[in-house]
């Protein structure tokens, strides 16, 4: 062999040496990594994959464990119902007012605490122990402030309350209020927190290069801040939509299992559980995920667009 990588030549040693490392490492890499793959596929994999072969089928706890294959009649039924389009509506109208909350008060939050003043340790307390607190915890204390029995003191001035907001808005207004108001107090706080690690990785030299050029805050805001955390933004505003679009467990804890206000996901549990249809129910849940889809595409087109080089 002639040439620069000839044998004894100490530059393709050490080429072929630092080649035959990291083939070595991204085994070790592959190898430790396979655990947690494995644990991903079983964890949401197989329900995923379960979940959307049932959607096919008429599999009903009413057919004794025999369901047969029947195409797209469970989605067609689903869409076709005539309260979907409201349920869609509704579920649309919550994932909407509570993502852009949360997202006004995460950002706020960031800003916040990503500055020094007296008492920030107690602020950062405050703001982390609503996303940290058990969420099983957090939402019996709502449902007893929100929904207080008859020997409370504030019993009277709530249940007035709920009165006049159900009266003015119609029926399920206060419960649909209620669980509006703890989502955005729960997910406010991730998304603070989020945002703020975001911004204590990004080099203090460009907010105060920032701060010689721009005298307005509201100018560096729109454009050093905003531009430099784009990605983590559509990241969190995806997740936040994710846990609107499928907020079951709060749904159905703040009202007591009196869903007055219907959104996809209770309606998809109730047919699952009650009515033991499992086929449509998992037709039913498995619609929000174009949306969802169409939305994480959009954000991140939005947020994280490819940078144009010219010609």
């Amino acid at each position: 062999m002639s040439g620069p990588y000839r044998r004894g030549n100490p530059r393709a040693d050490h080429l072929r040496r630092s080649s035959r490392v990291a083939r070595r490492d991204s085994r070790i890499a592959y190898l430790l990594l396979s655990p947690a793959v494995l644990l991903l596929v079983f964890v949401l994999g197989y329900p995923l994959v379960w979940e959307l072969w049932i959607s096919f089928t008429d599999f009903s706890a009413q057919g004794g464990g025999a369901f047969s294959f029947v195409g797209l009649a469970n989605y067609r039924r689903a869409v076709t119902d005539p309260t979907f389009g409201y349920q869609a509506l509704v579920t649309g109208a919550y994932a909407a007012v509570t993502c852009a909350a949360k997202l006004s008060l995460g950002v706020g939050f960031a800003l916040l605490l990503s500055r020094p003043f007296p008492g920030r340790a107690l602020v950062f307390v405050a703001v982390f122990l609503p996303w940290a607190y058990p969420a099983g915890l957090s939402v019996i204390g709502w449902f007893w402030a929100l929904n207080p029995s008859n020997a409370s003191a504030y019993s009277d001035l709530v249940s007035s309350v709920r009165d006049r907001i159900d009266g003015a808005l119609g029926g399920g207004a206060w419960a649909l209020l209620s669980v509006t108001a703890f989502n955005v107090w729960r997910g406010g706080s991730f998304m603070g927190i989020f945002l703020l690690a975001a911004i204590r990785g990004v080099p203090p030299e460009l907010f105060e290069c920032a701060l010689l050029e721009e005298n307005s805050g509201w100018r560096r805001f729109w454009h050093v801040t905003v531009p430099v955390l784009r990605p983590f933004l559509a990241l969190a505003l995806f997740l936040s939509l994710t846990g609107a679009f499928w907020d079951l467990t709060n749904v159905w804890s703040l009202t007591g299992g009196r869903v007055a206000f219907p959104v996809i996901t209770t309606q998809a549990y109730w047919l699952a559980v009650f009515g033991a249809q499992f086929g449509p129910a998992a037709a039913l849940s498995l619609t929000l995920v174009p949306p969802l889809l169409v939305v994480l595409i959009v954000l991140f087109r939005l947020f994280d667009a490819p940078v144009r080089t010219r010609a």
